[in-house]
């Protein structure tokens, strides 16, 4: 148990009585987690001053306008419904970046953010696992220096959550709610990657990295020690989310803008592009529900902001996963994904919704030659007969990479254990149950990830409800060419065996000792 759950609640203020008032600065807001955490915070803790977005220029498109397209997501919907005014009345962009010195400020909203914000979410952070080192130790590494060294000169700072992940130390197969020791020097680490040329660096990554699968895992942990270093100094907790996924109610059911985690299985899987995969079908995965993950955050800054610093204080670390919670094993999740797609089909299927969990890597390669390259490759043929763009090889070879990249995580089976968690959890006020009190063991996981795909459908493939009739009718066509073409296959192949001169032989032979 921490120190924050060591305590009588009683007299400390609600959690939206703590907000109100509250100048909040968020990195990562634009991200899959920050847009969960802006609609929440905007929507139980209405009362806040404002909320700093920081911000930079994508693709030509200023802050400005990117906050401006940032409303019009769907996940902002409930807020355009019940309270229409908030967002453009309580959320201003800053302009910057992360993964530059200052984090990319100008002097005088640097001023500002110092005068005003009470608290910090720092939840940006490049999530590829494939990022060359260097850019993934700027943007991970050298950005939590960067917000480290702006929280030291804030005036009235309450509390400072760091965005971390539960993969951070994969090199432990029980992984608990404390410190590990670092797997380098993150100072030197980022003297390193700001003096060598990216070629040696890319060259010495491998050996660097150690016992950890990727720069991701990497450059996170090592963020951790820059936090942890301010201990006693700044009111800092580290929360370690494992693979975030669609949300379980807020702010509606199966939310959710990414491919990552099961769900980019469960759409590849549908498509019928997807029939093999390598791992371990009795395997546990650890999902937590994007939504039960940002209240957690919201909390835990209630929890640390209502709690005087010491400098004998230690930093909390809070492992935000299902843990013991409830279990999924790939099996189940392969299972409910085949029977999902063929109940639900999505648009334009490519082939019949099939395939398998395989335990042998030669196996898992062979099925992805012959029934994930060999279609595409007649596919794309037909297409390009037709005149039209080929596209499935590429497709393929998108999920071929992205499988490798994800290969260490499904082989392998962790720990982690959420008590401190579950104590924060207890913490909470009865007044405030109701609004940021996830029980995610007492949920249906049926119902949570056939709310899942159907938000996949609806959000990531904009795929409309009176689309099904025709998406069901298309499959069944898919279907009874899926049973053609492998009646002609093994037909195929009988054949070949009844006409061989190796089966020929064998009858001649057969044929000479009976007479």
């Amino acid at each position: 148990m921490g120190f924050l759950e060591e305590r009588d609640t009683t007299n400390l203020p609600t959690i939206p009585e703590y907000y109100k008032g509250k100048c909040i600065f968020i990195t990562g807001g634009s991200g899959f987690m920050g847009k969960i955490l802006i609609e929440k915070l905007l929507y139980s803790c209405s009362d806040l001053e404002r909320i700093y977005l920081l911000m930079r220029s994508k693709k030509g498109v200023k802050p400005e306008d990117r906050l401006k397209d940032l409303y019009s997501i769907q996940c902002f919907d409930r807020l355009r419904k019940e309270k229409p005014d908030i967002f453009m009345s309580k959320v201003s962009v800053i302009s910057g970046n992360v993964s530059e010195l200052g984090l990319g400020l100008s002097q005088e909203d640097r001023a500002l953010l110092v005068d005003k914000i009470n608290i910090i979410f720092h939840v940006a952070a490049s999530v590829r696992f494939d990022d060359p080192i260097k850019y993934a130790t700027m943007l991970n590494l050298r950005g939590a220096r960067e917000l480290v060294a702006l929280a030291k000169e804030v005036k009235d700072l309450s509390s400072l959550i760091h965005v971390s992940t539960s993969y951070s130390n994969t090199n432990r197969e029980l992984v608990e709610e404390i410190m590990y020791p670092p797997h380098a020097d993150w100072r030197d680490t980022i003297n390193i990657c700001e003096t060598l040329d990216e070629h040696t660096l890319n060259v010495l990554t491998p050996k660097y990295l150690g016992e950890l699968p990727n720069t991701y895992t990497f450059t996170k942990q090592l963020a951790e020690h820059v936090m942890y270093e301010e201990r006693g100094r700044l009111p800092i907790v580290i929360m370690r989310p494992s693979i975030v996924i669609s949300s379980l109610a807020e702010p509606m059911p199966g939310w959710i803008d990414n491919y990552n985690g099961p769900v980019g299985l469960l759409v590849a899987s549908g498509k019928g592009i997807m029939r093999s995969l390598y791992t371990d079908p009795d395997m546990i995965a650890d999902y937590v529900p994007v939504d039960v993950c940002m209240t957690s955050i919201i909390v835990a800054a209630w929890a640390r902001g209502t709690t005087e610093l010491q400098q004998t204080d230690d930093i909390p670390i809070y492992n935000c996963v299902s843990g013991k919670l409830y279990e999924v094993s790939y099996k189940e999740v392969t299972d409910m994904g085949r029977e999902l797609a063929r109940k639900i089909p999505q648009n334009n299927i490519l082939w019949h919704v099939d395939g398998s969990i395989t335990t042998s890597r030669t196996l898992h390669y062979f099925k992805v030659l012959v029934l994930h390259l060999l279609p595409a490759v007649i596919i794309d043929a037909i297409l390009l007969a037709l005149g039209r763009k080929p596209m499935l090889v590429k497709v393929q070879r998108r999920i071929y990479i992205v499988n490798l990249a994800l290969e260490y995580f499904i082989i392998k089976q962790w720990t982690f254990d959420n008590k401190k968690l579950l104590q924060l959890r207890n913490t909470i006020k009865k007044e405030d149950e109701k609004q940021f009190k996830h029980k995610i063991e007492e949920m249906d996981v049926w119902e949570f990830f056939y709310k899942s795909y159907v938000g996949s459908k609806k959000y990531l493939l904009k795929e409309k409800d009176e689309d099904l009739p025709k998406a069901k009718a298309h499959a069944w066509r898919m279907m009874v060419l899926d049973f053609i073409v492998k009646c002609l296959f093994y037909a195929a192949i009988f054949w070949w065996i009844l006409t061989s001169s190796c089966t020929k032989c064998f009858w001649e032979s057969l044929n000479v000792y009976v007479h």
